[in-house]
């Protein structure tokens, strides 16, 4: 089976998601890209560029499989003389519905902003099947696209959302999470607490460092580890607590190699979670593979991506909760590190998924 897996912005989780299922499928997977940068406009105007590859191409897929960064609708209509036969998904890794813009954005506050998700819902509208990560993520998208319809003066097409739930269904990431085994290492020393996320204001840093300053506040033994993708326009609070915290950092910046970024996961105790966005978790799913204990909290995927039984010690209802819990992980630190996590998230290894993914897509066509 040929699949073309069409992916318009070809860089962080996006990439590796696609040359992941490339690496690992047992199809023939070939991959019609563009750079990962100026996603508006990908989204905009990158159906236009990889329709015309495509139509340069003489690939000839059995299955086209978009993500969320493709104007599909725009794409198909300029490919129709050799797409109009074959069977289409979009792989919804994110999307701009429910996905929380920051109020500063310059296309929010110029009311521009709806348009990005008006090309997602007619991306799910068009394709054959839609797919998401997780449930959360189905559910929010299905939700808040009605909200998207009734936002418009007249002929709202409100049951055209019942035509894109009936069709649509949750198939999570697939990730490669055995090549963490190969840089295990131990730590010795004060409980180690984790940050692993990009550096901007959905993943909620000033909740986590709040609950750090209290911490040391209170005089409670603690390092800290902040790694993830930081900007050049961070939230200030990293600023504030590089001073703060100076005693307790052992590590402050982005990982440039892998296997560093792995022997700090190994590394780790605890991963408090404050994210107010998150349609999978793949920084938390690594992590939690490392071994590290996940404190998380109780809204959007994060209930899904752990059994029922563990809630009670693992998910916490808000930021008084989560610190409580975090200082009792903290002192009790030396029963947290004979736990294993791993069997959490080992489920979503390409050494699973990649068999999920193949059979799926063999039954779309």
């Amino acid at each position: 089976m040929n699949i073309l897996l069409i992916e318009p912005y070809f860089t962080g989780s996006h990439k590796s998601w696609a040359v992941g299922y490339k690496a690992n499928s047992q199809h023939d997977v070939q991959i019609l890209k563009m750079k990962g940068q100026f996603w508006k406009w990908r989204m905009h105007g990158g159906a236009v560029t990889l329709a015309r590859l495509f139509n340069q191409s003489d690939i000839t897929p059995d299955l086209i499989l978009a993500t969320d960064m493709l104007d599909l609708t725009t794409f198909l209509s300029l490919t129709r003389k050799r797409t109009s036969l074959i069977p289409t998904a979009i792989y919804f890794h994110e999307n701009q519905i429910s996905y929380p813009w920051s109020p500063a954005d310059r296309d929010v506050l110029q009311n521009r902003n709806k348009h990005y998700g008006f090309i997602n819902y007619s991306s799910a509208l068009t394709a054959d099947h839609v797919l998401f990560n997780s449930c959360y993520h189905q559910n929010s998208f299905i939700k808040e696209s009605e909200k998207l319809l009734k936002h418009f003066p007249d002929n709202n097409e409100l049951e055209s959302i019942k035509i894109i739930k009936d069709k649509s269904s949750v198939l999570p990431l697939g990730l490669d999470l055995h090549g963490f085994d190969a840089h295990k290492t131990n730590y010795i020393g004060s409980p180690l607490i984790l940050w692993n996320h990009r550096w901007e204001y959905d993943k909620n840093p000033e909740c986590f460092f709040r609950s750090l300053f209290k911490l040391d506040k209170n005089d409670v033994d603690f390092k800290i580890a902040v790694l993830g993708e930081n900007f050049k326009t961070s939230p200030s609070i990293f600023d504030e607590a590089k001073i703060k915290l100076k005693d307790k950092i052992v590590h402050f910046g982005y990982c440039e190699e892998f296997d560093e970024y792995a022997q700090w996961l190994w590394k780790a105790d605890i991963l408090p979670v404050t994210n107010i966005q998150d349609f999978f978790g793949i920084s938390i799913m690594e992590a939690v593979y490392c071994n590290t204990y996940p404190l998380l909290p109780n809204r959007l995927t994060y209930p899904e991506l752990l059994p029922i039984d563990m809630h009670e010690d693992h998910i916490y209802e808000n930021n008084e909760d989560l610190y409580e819990k975090l200082n009792e992980c903290i002192s009790d630190i030396g029963e947290i590190r004979k736990k294993k996590m791993c069997f959490i998230a080992e489920k979503y290894d390409w050494s699973t998924m990649a068999t999920v993914y193949d059979a799926l897509f063999s039954s779309f066509i």
